[in-house]
């Protein structure tokens, strides 16, 4: 399992949901009003509009929250002007980092990241620097207890058209796919009664720096958290290989 993965699934079970929701909703929020004004406020002729509502429904944003960001997007009622865009650099032990932002003022978010990264003893780089070290995949966790339904799931996925199946994690499956055939293997998985903690296209990385001292770890992890915590930022992405043990003692 991707190092970031693993970090974030350690944190969803440890953090408390009432804390996470208000931070969950504002991204999801800016998700779909960037995809209506790109698409069309009609889910059925705007998948990336459709795959947002569905996040968000999976989070239990209110219904009214989700049409208001909808028409806050078509243009029926004012709001923020959000704009996209991707900033890459380096942390603490040459980990790479690549942020999806959503933003109404590219210089103000620009100037703020610069200053999250070298706080945290990292570096904001140029276009280009890290990206090419990312592919786009579609990318599902899923609880599964221990012993044959766990090599089911496996053996399901895979038969459903997974790419990949990472068990490494001892409560999670990670399951990689090709960005088409997300949707296929979680109706799949979600009719065989699997359940789901995140499904989504995300940037995998494809090699990992491995990080074994725990004091770098720290300092990456603090760095992570930081750009999380940022109100613009929507995601982030990070090659590091942290083994679960320095990762839940950090938690």
């Amino acid at each position: 399992m991707s190092g970031h993965s693993k970090w974030a699934n350690i944190k969803h079970r440890k953090a408390k949901v009432d804390e996470r929701r208000g931070r969950i909703f504002t991204r999801l929020g800016r998700e779909i009003i960037i995809a209506a004004r790109m698409g069309g406020g009609d889910p059925e002729g705007n998948p990336r509009l459709k795959a947002a509502i569905q996040k968000a429904k999976e989070a239990n944003m209110p219904n009214e929250n989700i049409q208001r960001a909808i028409m806050r997007g078509t243009g029926e009622i004012e709001g923020e002007a959000y704009e996209e865009a991707i900033y890459e650099g380096y942390g603490p032990g040459g980990v790479a980092l690549l942020l999806n932002i959503a933003t109404d003022n590219r210089n103000r978010t620009a100037s703020e990241i610069r200053y999250i990264f070298s706080r945290n003893g990292g570096s904001l780089g140029e276009s280009g620097c890290v990206s090419w070290m990312f592919q786009q995949k579609g990318l599902i966790t899923v609880e599964v207890p221990p012993g044959e339904a766990r090599e089911e799931l496996s053996l399901l996925a895979i038969e459903a058209g997974a790419e990949d199946v990472d068990d490494s994690d001892s409560e999670i499956l990670e399951i990689t796919t090709a960005p088409s055939d997300l949707e296929k293997v979680k109706e799949t998985l979600n009719k065989a009664g699997a359940r789901i903690n995140s499904a989504g296209i995300e940037m995998v990385p494809q090699t990992t720096v491995p990080i074994t001292d725990p004091e770098t770890a720290q300092k990456i992890l603090k760095l992570v958290d930081a750009l999380e915590d940022h109100d613009d930022v929507q995601a982030v992405y990070t090659n590091f290989d942290i083994p679960e043990e320095i990762m839940r003692a950090l938690v």
